[in-house]
């Protein structure tokens, strides 16, 4: 998430007209968590989330070059990065929420 985070930003203005940046104190970490999980295929998030993802071998030989950067890049992080526990990703979401918190003023729990 936090790589992607300019193409989530890019995403929600473009879909939703919102721009996060701005809006951050009027939008709670509900409305911004279903915002992120309602970008369609047409976002630029949703448009990279496609390339990575792409598996059928008729359709790769038609990728440009970026396309298979995009998609190598993707695939070569994943392979290094172990996957984490259920509890360490719920861990990390709740970090992300608290730091929005404190960025739109809020006061943040500490742990």
């Amino acid at each position: 998430m936090f790589d992607d985070w300019k193409l989530i930003e890019s995403s929600i203005a473009q879909q939703y007209g919102i721009r996060v940046r701005k809006e951050i104190k009027n939008l709670t970490w509900g409305e911004l968590s279903s915002y992120i999980e309602g970008i369609n295929s047409d976002t630029p998030l949703g448009q990279i989330i496609a390339i990575r993802s792409e598996n059928d071998r008729e359709k790769l030989k038609s990728f440009t070059t970026e396309q298979k950067r995009i998609r190598n890049e993707y695939r070569s992080k994943m392979v290094k990065n172990k996957p984490i526990s259920d509890e360490e990703f719920k861990k990390q979401l709740e970090g992300m929420k608290q730091a929005f918190i404190a960025m739109a003023g809020g006061t943040a729990k500490r742990k």
